[in-house]
């Protein structure tokens, strides 16, 4: 999985270098992600009290070639937070979203595609458990939004869907295996604020 991963990053580094004269731009992008793990409504609802538990942040870099109908590759780093009554769940990850968005109306756009993540680490912290493992570094979701556009000045919001479930097991201090499972597939609200060079 983690070679397919690189092979995607590699076929969205070729067309976009290859077609650089044609290319509308390329730019730096970063944000605000409000993440919930398994069920976005339920994980909403159960923050309603706390909202700013499940704050996390992205940065990074895009291309965008077309006008009218446009592609938007994407590659972001991704710091997503899940905190809970008494512990909190931390996961960094490399996003690389593969856009397809059409302008409807003046500087308003709607786009769509899929996501490819990497996880690079995660950090579960309890007092009596530690994370055994995630069932998968790889794995694929959806991104949709909209976006407003302002010469060099850009803002999106999307909302992100993990495909496949993707579950942590846990140990406890013994080294035992705990039967509690943590969804970690992606499902979060984003806001981005980009910048085209």
């Amino acid at each position: 999985m983690k070679h397919l991963f690189f092979i995607v990053l590699i076929a969205v580094a070729i067309p976009t270098s290859f077609f650089a004269q044609s290319l509308t731009g390329y730019g730096i992008k970063g944000g605000l992600n409000y993440n919930a793990n398994g069920d976005y409504i339920t994980s909403v609802s159960a923050n309603s009290q706390n909202p700013d538990r499940n704050i996390g942040f992205h940065i990074g870099v895009f291309g965008k070639l077309g006008n009218q109908v446009y592609f938007k590759p994407e590659l972001v780093y991704t710091n997503t937070k899940s905190d809970y009554t008494d512990a909190s769940f931390n996961m960094q990850k490399l996003d690389a979203p593969m856009l397809v968005g059409l302008k409807v109306f003046g500087p308003i756009s709607v786009f769509a595609g899929p996501a490819f993540q990497y996880i690079l680490d995660t950090d579960f912290k309890v007092s009596n458990l530690s994370i055994n493992k995630i069932e998968n570094d790889f794995s694929v979701g959806l991104n949709f939004g909209f976006g407003f556009n302002l010469n060099k000045l850009g803002i999106d919001v999307r909302y992100e869907r993990g495909f496949s479930n993707n579950e942590a097991s846990f140990l406890d201090n013994n080294g035992i295996s705990v039967d509690n499972r943590l969804d970690t597939r992606p499902d979060q609200l984003i806001l981005s604020l980009s910048l085209l060079l």
